[in-house]
């Protein structure tokens, strides 16, 4: 604390930092609060994800299994993680349109007045959306445990799954909160993001590469989709990950560099307007 003349003291919020902490604890709870007082985003970001994988798994998994020597069951283990990543592209492309919000109101310039940074906004949206996704992907899991998917996977393999479906959600809900900070309106956010969403539909997610038409199984193989699936579907199943595991890493790490410097060149410019 300092003193002003007459003896009255001013908080030092911004100089000993704890107005940064303070705020992205607020946004943070902001956010929350906004998500869940808008049940039908909530509701959609879960159950379209869900009805994905009841649709594939009862209407197309008995004709893919057969043709690969398997039943309904195997193909639900196929399906699972390509279905859990799909429900973090369905939770983030939210992230968009608020992010988006908050830029064309107004809303970022007024809290140049506050004694935190106005970058706190994005990271309470971002630490928002990991808390839907994480709970989207928790109800996706435990329905296809409802539906008959078991394995033979230890603890880590579980762990080291379930972390790397995280850590894509991490990805994924930081190229939203981009989109949404460079989109001229949150219906232009939305249909930015929009593109992202058909990622694992061209993956081996729901079917093998191989299986493709020979033009598209150069884009299938080598997009981000593919390795960060293979690598979560042999965890899952109790397997070595083998190279997928790195290569699916390092497409993380490039796109969380890339948002976050997109992001320190951009929200500068787009709050001091």
């Amino acid at each position: 604390m300092t003193t002003s003349p007459r003896g009255v003291q001013a908080p030092t919020s911004r100089r000993n930092g704890t107005g940064a902490l303070t705020g992205l604890r607020v946004f943070t709870g902001r956010g929350l609060k906004h998500s869940f007082r808008d049940p039908e985003s909530l509701l959609m970001a879960i159950l379209l994800p869900v009805m994905l994988m009841l649709i594939f798994v009862f209407i197309f998994g008995e004709s893919i299994a057969a043709g690969q020597g398997g039943d309904r069951s195997d193909y639900l283990a196929y399906v699972l993680p390509a279905v859990a990543l799909t429900a973090a592209g369905f939770g983030a492309s939210y992230t968009a349109v608020v992010v988006s919000n908050d830029m064309t109101t107004g809303f970022m310039n007024r809290l140049r007045t506050m004694p935190f940074p106005a970058v706190t906004v994005l990271l309470g949206h971002t630490a928002a959306s990991m808390v839907r996704n994480l709970l989207a992907t928790g109800v996706v899991l435990a329905i296809a445990f409802g539906l008959g998917f078991r394995t033979d996977a230890g603890v880590a393999e579980l762990a080291g799954a379930v972390g790397l479906i995280a850590l894509w959600i991490l990805v994924i809900t930081v190229v939203f909160a981009v989109l949404g900070m460079v989109a001229g309106s949150a219906e232009a956010a939305s249909g930015y993001g929009f593109v992202l969403l058909f990622l694992p539909y061209l993956s081996s997610g729901f079917a093998p590469v191989e299986t493709m038409p020979g033009w598209l199984q150069g884009f299938a193989g080598h997009q981000p989709m593919t390795p960060i699936i293979d690598a979560s579907r042999a965890l899952f199943s109790g397997r070595t990950p083998g190279d997928e595991w790195w290569i699916g890493l390092l497409w993380c790490g490039g796109f969380i560099v890339l948002a976050v410097w997109l992001a320190a060149v951009i929200f500068p410019r787009k709050v001091a307007r």
